[in-house]
Formats: structure tokens, sequence, C-alpha cells
């Protein structure tokens, strides 16, 4: 199912478009040697935008264990200048498209893959796209843990 969601997405659905708009922004944030953090996030999205059905956006402390340098106090700090530069007008823009994707029942899908978008645009430091069975796993870990806390 997630297959022909992400055909569909990228074909008729144009949402190709937005990878590319990703892609876009990580070449000039490259260019740059201060944007890298920013390029990395960028490209993390951008393949998270080429196909966001079957995969889910994660921290790199959640997949790792251990805290990175994108997830500790730089990552903040890196969050908070995205988020006032370029992350609420991507968020906005997002949030846009949803409207317009939910306009019909067929594109309610596709609505709720920019919402996610969306939530990622506004800090982008520090995350990874993986497989949705990986993004489970990590959900049931910290349920475990959560559960573990409240027993004691």
């Amino acid at each position: 199912m997630a297959l022909l969601l992400n055909i569909l997405w990228n074909i008729p659905g144009l949402g190709f478009l937005t990878a590319l708009m990703w892609l876009a922004a990580a070449l000039v944030m490259a260019i740059t040697v201060i944007g890298l953090p920013w390029a990395r996030a960028c490209l993390t999205l951008a393949g998270y935008s080429f196909l966001p059905f079957g995969n889910t956006i994660v921290t790199a402390e959640e997949l790792t264990g251990r805290p990175t340098l994108g997830t500790g106090p730089l990552g903040w700090l890196a969050n908070i200048i995205w988020f006032l530069v370029a992350g609420i007008w991507l968020c906005i823009a997002h949030l846009t498209l949803a409207g317009a994707c939910a306009v019909t029942i067929v594109g309610l899908p596709f609505a709720w893959a920019h919402l996610k978008l969306a939530a990622a645009s506004l800090a982008p430091v520090g995350k990874r796209s993986v497989p949705n069975a990986v993004g489970e796993a990590i959900a049931a870990g910290h349920g475990r843990a959560a559960l573990d806390r409240s027993r004691r």
C-alpha cells in the first residue's frame, strides 16, 4: 500500500515538487560552510518528501540510543535559528498544501503527509527518516520505559 501511495504522491500528486524544493534548500545551505547542519536536515526531509508513506521521522538520539550533536544544545540552537529563518515559512507552505489536499477524500492521505512534513520542517536538525517498523519499535520502547517507570 505504501508503494502505491508513494507513486500517487509523486506522479499525479506532485509530491516530488516539495522534495525538489527541499533539495534546492539543501544545495543553498551546502554552498555556505555555516549552513552544513541545515543542509543535512534538508536532505533528510527531501528523502522523506520523496517517499513519505511507509516512513516516519525520529530523532537521531532515539534511533541510535545516544546523544548526538544534532540533538544536543547545538542542535537546539540550530533548530531555533532554522525556525526563525525558514521553518515557519515551510510549515505554513506544507499546511497550505495539506489544506488543499484535504478538500477531497482521496487527498486525505496526502494531506496527512504534508502535516507530517509541516511538523518536521519546524525543527529538522537531528531528525532521521526511518521505515515505519523502526519508528514503531522506538515508540514501543518508549511505551515500555514509561510503563516500567510507572510500576516503580
